[in-house]
């Protein structure tokens, strides 16, 4: 590995977004991490509640370096891959954001729920097909949420697991929602 680079922060404050924290706080969580042990945390946890493309953990990590919240080593043979470490200003930024309130409220876009407030133009058969698609859909995510539960009975009781718990709800009431809209609306 090559000396660590590291930026001071611009004059002009970077703007962060929600991959920026993604990135911090994985590296906080993780320790020193390549972009590609970033998408494989991502891929294992965050995707099931914030998906957004991974082609963004290749950049983002190099702009934060640049302004100075990561720092950077490159192999200097081989892959040439780049690691990356949190600075204190890095761990500043995250906390600032983790003791700030969210400014936006809860974002649902669902194109299933979409095409239900559209179910009027559609006929009982498609409006079936598409409730049992989405039962089957939110009964197959259960199944990977409690799979994934199983297989990270090791950080049980831990802050980072309750979003699966609330993902695992989520998923439960969209069975319901879905089978009652079958069951009142569809052509069974």
């Amino acid at each position: 590995m090559s000396k660590p680079k590291t930026t001071l922060p611009a004059s002009d404050p970077i703007r962060l977004s929600p991959v920026s924290y993604v990135v911090l706080g994985l590296i906080r969580l993780r320790g020193p991490s390549t972009s590609y042990d970033l998408k494989r945390a991502v891929g294992r946890s965050i995707q099931y509640f914030w998906p957004f493309p991974h082609s963004q953990l290749y950049v983002e990590p190099n702009r934060l370096a640049d302004a100075g919240l990561l720092t950077q080593e490159q192999e200097s043979d081989g892959r040439r891959r780049k690691l990356f470490s949190l600075t204190d200003a890095g761990r500043d930024a995250l906390n600032d954001w983790l003791g700030s309130a969210p400014e936006q409220v809860f974002d649902l876009r669902d194109m299933a729920i979409m095409q239900l407030f559209f179910a009027d133009f559609m006929n009982a058969g498609q409006l079936t097909e598409l409730a049992r698609e989405q039962v089957r859909f939110h009964t197959d995510r259960i199944s990977r949420f409690e799979e994934i539960a199983e297989n990270t009975t090791g950080f049980a009781g831990q802050n980072r697991m309750l979003p699966l718990d609330l993902g695992l709800r989520i998923s439960q009431a969209c069975v319901e929602f879905w089978s009652e809209v079958l069951e009142k609306r569809g052509d069974t």
